[in-house]
């Protein structure tokens, strides 16, 4: 016996050598296969990529919106205590003091 038995060890018989039949036409079946399989995730990554990006914008113009609203609270903050501070008299007590 040689260093490489390929017999199959129960009957003896030559095991059969895994080829795959591949004739050149489904070949050509499996690429297209392939192919279609990628135009439909990249259709789908397309519309993800989409919806991402109206969200991402969306959010930017709240983010914008919100950012102008606290900076004119801030304004309307430092304005109130310009205001008492120049006043000089303090606030009286309230009554029940």
């Amino acid at each position: 016996m040689s260093d490489q038995d390929d017999s199959d060890p129960v009957d003896g018989r030559p095991r059969p050598v895994d080829r795959p039949s591949v004739s050149p036409m489904s070949d050509s079946q499996n690429l297209s296969a392939r192919i279609d399989a990628l135009e439909i995730r990249i259709a789908y990554q397309d519309q993800v990529i989409e919806d991402l990006n109206a969200t991402i914008t969306g959010q930017w113009k709240q983010i914008d919106a919100l950012t102008r609203r606290l900076a004119a609270l801030m304004d309307r903050v430092e304005a109130t205590e310009t205001r008492s501070s120049l006043g000089g008299a303090p606030e009286p007590p309230p009554p029940h003091y």
